[in-house]
């Protein structure tokens, strides 16, 4: 059989421009990734040397598990952040895709992304596999190394700032504080009786094995950044 050659150089160079900007996309989104560990590990540090021997009764830790992702504790709640390993582009009728930014160049669309979720720290200690975190951000990292936060609100104003704001060791703590002040202020609120009047034997049993089958978990809400001024 004739070997038939392939060789069309649109398709070769298409791949290599597409290659290339998704592996510098990663590289960015990972370095972002490391910069909001960095945070955690120093905020951790300022606790141990600063308030830790006062107040033993708050818990401050880092745990790093899998790769890609790390959970922040403190006190009664868990910060877990996702990085990605693959890189998105925004849906064409987004917010962002109407952006001059973006409309100056298309490839700025093309992101990676970190998922911040607020969990109980109970959650994971006693493995309640029904409890639920809750979406407290995403941020977009493009290949210029720019950033927006995604909440559930307004994101027009945090989409503005898309071609201006540069992700860096100071974006890294201003989002690490917010996060936690967010959770902080983001309390635990009593069940509906009607969601716990009744509690069956096989629950119990089930509980007694693995975990508690009723689900607990903050009421549902959402501010972050869209409600406060704190990232620009």
């Amino acid at each position: 059989m004739e070997e038939i050659k392939y060789n069309n150089s649109d398709t070769y160079k298409k791949l290599i421009q597409k290659g290339n900007l998704k592996q510098n996309i990663y590289k960015n989104t990972l370095e972002a990734f490391e910069a909001l560990k960095k945070q955690a590990l120093l905020f951790k540090k300022n606790w141990d040397e600063h308030y830790a021997s006062k107040n033993n009764l708050i818990k401050v830790d880092i745990k790093v598990d899998i790769e890609h992702e790390f959970k922040l504790e403190f006190s009664t709640d868990v910060l877990l952040f996702m990085m990605h390993s693959n890189i998105f582009e925004f849906p064409r009728a987004h917010e962002v895709n109407r952006l001059p930014y973006v409309r100056e160049d298309i490839n700025r669309s093309y992101c990676g992304v970190i998922h911040i979720y607020n969990f109980l720290a109970d959650s994971f200690k006693y493995n309640r596999i029904n409890d639920s975190g809750y979406l407290v951000g995403r941020i977009f990292i493009n290949n210029d190394n720019h950033f927006l936060i995604e909440g559930k609100r307004e994101i027009g104003m945090i989409a503005n700032n898309f071609s201006k704001n540069n992700f860096d060791d100071t974006a890294a703590a201003n989002i690490l504080d917010a996060g936690i002040n967010y959770s902080i202020d983001f309390d635990l609120l009593t069940p509906s009786y009607e969601n716990v009047k009744e509690i069956s034997v096989l629950d119990i049993l089930q509980t007694e094995i693995q975990s508690t089958t009723i689900k607990t978990a903050k009421r549902m809400g959402f501010r972050f950044m869209a409600d406060d001024d704190i990232i620009r």
